[in-house]
């Protein structure tokens, strides 16, 4: 009895040893797809290594992705820009043929001029609704809206004219702006008295002044060793209410594009005369879209708006003016630099040389400044863009080969060791034949 337990015992203990044999063979057999992990338990460090590559190596691709696409739309943008510098440089020069051009306007070269303007113009607006897909790049966050559109020559409107400073008025008008006024641009209110003179209204403190005085009189007190302004230099002052706020002047009186809200009226007594707002009547350029940027994240951790965002609004196109600036109470137009842009056009329509002189060859370039501001951001966010595109190729590399080295396997040692377990499978299927006790067919044989 105690031979036939013990003869039992081997052959169950055999049997094991070759099932583990067998069980190891299967799962070497396994790694003949090239992993050495199918399951938690083929090795759990290794596996929860896996796990945190393979999230990193998700987050990688997405980065990736973003970035591209990024690209892309910046891309699209700076396209679009340098085609609007290029407009707005031929666009100042003409302003400045203009300005010089003092023939009538029967034998001067004015309707060619401004023919020529109003192309370019409406090559801006085109421009400034460009598609990447389906989408406008300039749109902000809308950007399924068509977000530049321009009122029909035959609708124009009273525009609101403003007196733009150069930079020696500026300096001695030193009241007249602040770091909340228009983008470039140093300007006053220009009004007009029923006694056929001009004035100029700083906005920020009502003080009223002579045309002459802000366009000559002011470089005599210079002179006199005095460099700024001081209220002995107005000739009055009219209510401008509280700068910034909807009860300002600009904000009462019109709207964000320069529009009068009801043209012709009296704004006060300067001078012993009824003074209103100067107009000209042009065409309005309107923007539709919003002033939201969309970010394209490119690293782990919060949103920066100031690093992720790859898009331009028409405030960033554009600008801001005297009508929409932070002081006037208005909302941002997105079309400010457009719309000075029409009245320099529509100024030159009507044969006004001194204006185009002291105002019109100031706004010309103050648009292109401000087109050129929102290129350079774009060219130094698109480098940006280009750099983190190496550095996630390079941390993609450093990924794929860590996942490679905790997962894959290792071809040669994969050999060997199916070798080993074939040659104990072989060895151990030759002992038991030897070994093991006799069967009753074998003693019938």
């Amino acid at each position: 009895m105690a031979i036939r337990v013990s003869s039992d015992y081997s052959v169950l203990r055999y049997q094991k040893d070759l099932n583990e044999l067998e069980y190891n063979k299967t799962k070497l057999m396994e790694q003949g797809d090239g992993s050495k992990l199918h399951r938690p338990s083929d090795n759990s460090v290794d596996y929860s290594r896996y796990l945190r590559y393979d999230v990193s190596e998700g987050e990688n691709d997405r980065y990736q992705k973003s970035v591209k696409a990024g690209l892309s739309w910046m891309n699209s943008t700076q396209t679009a820009l340098s085609g609007m510098e290029d407009i707005q440089k031929t666009f100042k020069a003409k302003t400045i043929q203009a300005a010089n051009d003092d023939k009538a306007e029967s034998s001067g070269d004015w309707p060619a001029i401004a023919r020529e303007m109003m192309a370019g113009i409406q090559q801006i607006v085109s421009l400034g609704n460009t598609q990447l897909g389906d989408r406008y790049i300039f749109s902000g966050q809308a950007d399924l809206k068509q977000p530049f559109a321009m009122t029909a020559p035959s609708n124009k409107v009273e525009r609101g004219v403003a007196k733009t400073l150069d930079d020696r008025q500026a300096a001695f008008f030193n009241d007249a702006s602040n770091q909340k006024s228009g983008d470039f641009l140093h300007q006053m209110l220009a009004l007009k008295g029923d006694n056929g003179k001009e004035y100029y209204l700083n906005t920020l403190t009502g003080a009223v002044y002579s045309k002459e005085f802000v366009q000559e009189g002011y470089k005599d007190v210079i002179a006199k060793g005095r460099s700024t302004v001081n209220a002995s230099d107005s000739i009055g002052s009219i209510p401008v209410g509280t700068p910034g706020t909807a009860s300002s002047i600009i904000a009462q009186n019109f709207k964000n594009t320069g529009e009068v809200k009801t043209p012709g009226g009296a704004v006060g007594t300067v001078d012993g005369t009824t003074v209103r707002f100067a107009t000209v009547k042009q065409q309005i350029a309107t923007y539709n879209g919003d002033m939201r940027y969309i970010s394209m994240v490119k690293q782990n951790g919060s949103t920066e708006p100031t690093a992720d965002t790859v898009n331009k609004t028409g405030r960033d196109l554009f600008g801001r003016d005297l009508f929409d600036d932070e002081n006037s109470g208005n909302t941002v137009s997105g079309t400010a630099m457009l719309n000075n842009m029409l009245t320099v056009y529509e100024q030159t329509n009507n044969s006004n040389p001194h204006w185009l002189s002291s105002d019109g060859v100031t706004l010309a370039d103050a648009a292109n400044q401000v087109t050129l501001q929102a290129h350079t951001e774009t060219g130094a966010r698109t480098r940006l863009y280009n750099d983190m595109t190496d550095i996630l190729t390079n941390h993609k590399e450093n990924i794929t080969k860590d996942i490679t080295d905790v997962s894959s396997t290792d071809v040669a040692e994969l050999a060997t060791k199916m070798m080993q377990q074939q040659t104990l499978m072989s060895m151990s299927l030759s002992m038991g034949a030897r070994i093991l006790p006799l069967s009753l067919v074998d003693y019938l044989r």
